[in-house]
């Protein structure tokens, strides 16, 4: 009389359902994280002169205006559309004793009260250099 069990001998099995789970989260992830790069992008389109000559100062403040009147300061994004938070944001770059160059880079259909603001905060707080970009035709 045999009082062992009978063992079968079974294959080990892979289930794939972990590994195509895992799969399209990464491809979830990476699809998501290339759309924000886009997002972060500024596209202007700039106005077009003649005699375009490119800044020569080191301390050079550039104020980036896009379409719907937003404001930049060295790439970095205004609070909101105030003249007080631009003063704030164009004063914290401003050094005592010296005299910055001003960059207005504002988009072809950029309302033009944007760029009298940034024009009238540049004039309050003593930035007499301002100049504004433009692409050669």
């Amino acid at each position: 009389m045999n009082l062992r069990p009978l063992r079968r001998h079974q294959e080990p099995e892979i289930s794939l359902a972990p590994l195509i789970d895992v799969v399209f989260l990464l491809l979830i992830f990476f699809m998501v994280t290339a759309s924000f790069t886009r997002e972060a992008e500024l596209s202007i389109d700039l106005p077009e002169a003649s005699s375009a000559t490119p800044p020569q100062d080191q301390n050079t403040i550039d104020v980036t205006i896009d379409v719907q009147g937003r404001f930049y300061v060295n790439q970095k994004l205004v609070v909101n559309r105030k003249l007080d938070s631009l003063k704030q944001a164009l004063q914290q770059l401003t050094k005592p004793d010296s005299e910055p160059l001003l960059v207005i880079t504002a988009d072809a259909n950029t309302p033009h009260q944007a760029v009298v603001m940034v024009m009238d905060a540049a004039r309050q707080l003593g930035i007499l250099h301002v100049s504004l970009a433009t692409r050669q035709p």
